[in-house]
């Protein structure tokens, strides 16, 4: 299936790089549905699938990278502020309503991951969104991130985030750190081999590098964001939780939790398996789960 490549002006000058993707065989205004892949995550990482997938059933789909990754601009590369994506993510959505093909009473989100956890403050915040899908979502950065830290590794840690801030004071730019390694004692970000598996399964453009940077200030503010806050509050819009039942990145039983909070209309989808399978040996159930709760919520 054909996209269009688009460029979708954010805030302060940057530009959002996004595949727009048409339904064919339709007629009449159509139901949308905007896109946007985790932490460091970018479109090209299994994204194309659920995109097409929802398009052959007569939704316009919009899939951006978050500023900083991909093609999509931004000046410090790697950089990663939740506030800052889901302000750009808005940007999209009214680009989204205003495609002349669009509906721009049924649109719906799709985040996953870190983006999963952006789905429920949209879904809080912005009532344009008429149904939301949430998958292996990020609840809590703290009990994620810095709790979960070994004591010994804790205070480690947090000098590197405070010589990153008194470097910066210095006029020094943000540091980066490896975003992804399988080898425990390289500092990165994720040590997952699954997550380097899950990358090495698509090809890239041109000018796509799969060895990322992210800067440490983004480990430090993902430590600080806690979406789970907001789960209670997205009442009334429809919300399908997808959750991995061996998750130990955004861990399985604290997403059952906030499942919990969440009050009707609802629906939990429980597929076997750990964090990354959900993009492609757990596709069908993912995806299909995910159709399923558009299609009943963003009738065609």
């Amino acid at each position: 299936m054909s996209f269009e490549e688009v460029m979708i002006p954010a805030e302060g000058g940057v530009e959002l790089h996004a595949w727009v993707f048409r339904p064919e065989g339709f007629e009449g205004p159509r139901p949308a549905i905007t896109m946007a892949h985790g932490f460091g995550g970018i479109k090209y990482v299994g994204l194309k699938a659920y995109a097409e997938l929802f398009a052959e059933h007569g939704y316009v789909v919009v899939v951006h990278d978050h500023r900083g990754f991909g093609f999509s601009g931004g000046d410090i590369r790697g950089d990663i502020d939740p506030w800052q994506q889901i302000a750009d993510w808005r940007r999209v959505i009214s680009y989204t309503e205003a495609l002349e093909e669009v509906d721009p009473t049924r649109i719906g989100l799709w985040g996953s991951s870190y983006a999963g956890g952006h789905a429920f403050v949209l879904g809080a915040t912005d009532r344009r969104l008429k149904a939301i899908v949430s998958q292996i979502p990020t609840i809590s950065g703290y009990e994620q991130g810095l709790r979960r830290i070994p004591e010994e590794f804790r205070a480690m840690v947090e000098a590197k985030f405070d010589a990153d801030e008194r470097a910066q004071l210095n006029g020094e730019p943000p540091a980066m750190q490896l975003m992804l390694s399988a080898d425990p004692n390289v500092p990165a970000v994720y040590h997952s081999q699954d997550a380097i598996d899950l990358i090495g399964q698509f090809e890239y453009p041109e000018g796509i590098s799969t060895d990322e940077f992210v800067t440490v200030r983004s480990s430090r503010r993902a430590m600080m964001y806690e979406p789970g806050a907001w789960v209670p509050r997205v009442s009334p819009t429809p919300v399908l939780m997808v959750v991995a039942s061996q998750d130990t990145v955004t861990p399985t039983e604290m997403q059952l939790e906030a499942y919990e909070k969440l009050h009707e209309p609802k629906r939990l989808e429980l597929y076997e398996g750990g964090h990354f399978d959900a993009y492609v040996n757990q596709f069908e159930k993912t995806s299909g789960a995910a159709l399923k709760w558009f299609l009943e919520h963003l009738a065609p």
